[in-house]
């Protein structure tokens, strides 16, 4: 069984899995760019010490220290870390990329690795990570993925394999993220509008009717628009490489592109307001929508 463990990224995924493995004896090391940062670097620190795990000064000491590496950075990001570890890492290390980027992304990520003669999976994690932590269900990719499902089993983590290829499990992540991400964004859009024209509850009962199961009368709506309140700068991020995943297969993106631009737009709003997402909790949609906008009543009497 492994026992060390290095995280590359320690925000909220990094942390949870980092905290759960720590748990099992699991020895974690964790390396996260904002340590550079000194506004950021305490609150790393305190973060760390909760969760058990050792947090090193740069990406190149907490490579040396693990057995295995994971990397999970943003999107963004995730190709660079990829490109700058390959050449800190020994033959018989195990580098494991749970980042939520396209296949091409990914398998220029491997081929980094494979010159170095390491071995490299490709994760899709496939739901939020707080509600399920270890069991959040990951596919995996790669030549070693059987024998690396294994081993993530044992430490109490949904994996599956989905090929031995790298991508193929990044491309079931991809193309998911055009249904979910794409359903957030559509629900702040529908919603925002029909808030400033006070048409909200009749909308929302129409959704209700032809989508009984889903919840449009109660949770869902809050909890789709908190997903872009929250995470929208993140989900941008992992939409501009759902457009990559449908160009690099000449498929235009219209939607994906669309849904980059109001994930992004909700939280820049937020941003211009002064608005940060915990002082939202516990969230309300509508409530959030009326500080962006204002109220219908205040709007209309304006006019």
């Amino acid at each position: 069984m492994t026992t060390t463990l290095s995280l590359i990224g320690f925000g909220e995924a990094g942390a949870i899995f980092g905290r759960d493995l720590a748990a099992l004896d699991v020895k974690i090391y964790a390396y996260d760019r904002l340590l550079e940062d000194p506004a950021q670097r305490t609150a790393l620190h305190e973060r760390s010490q909760r969760c058990g795990v050792q947090l090193c000064e740069s990406a190149a000491q907490a490579i040396a220290l693990g057995e295995w590496v994971i990397s999970a950075v943003t999107a963004d990001n995730a190709l660079e870390v990829a490109l700058n570890a390959a050449p800190l890492m020994r033959r018989g290390q195990l580098f494991i990329d749970i980042n939520s980027v396209a296949p091409s992304t990914k398998r220029a990520a491997a081929t980094a690795m494979q010159q170095y003669g390491i071995d490299y999976i490709d994760a899709a994690v496939m739901a939020p990570v707080p509600p399920q932590r270890l069991k959040t269900p990951i596919l995996l990719g790669g030549e070693c993925a059987d024998q690396v499902a294994e081993r993530l089993r044992e430490l109490g983590m949904n994996v599956r394999v989905v090929a031995n290829l790298i991508g193929v499990a990044s491309a079931i992540k991809m193309c998911r993220s055009i249904m979910i991400k794409g359903l957030e964004a559509l629900t702040t859009e529908c919603l925002s509008t029909a808030r400033q024209y006070q048409a909200e509850d009749e909308v929302l009962a129409s959704l209700h009717e032809s989508f009984p199961q889903m919840g449009w009368d109660n949770a869902l709506p809050h909890y789709l628009i908190s997903r872009v309140a929250e995470h929208g700068r993140r989900r941008s991020e992992e939409m501009k490489e759902v457009a990559k995943t449908s160009r690099d297969v000449d498929v235009v993106p219209n939607m994906s592109l669309a849904i980059v631009n109001t994930q992004k737009g909700l939280v820049d709003a937020m941003c211009d307001a002064d608005i940060g997402y915990p002082n939202l909790e516990p969230f309300d949609w509508s409530h959030l929508i009326d500080t962006l906008y204002g109220t219908p009543v205040a709007r209309e009497s304006a006019l």
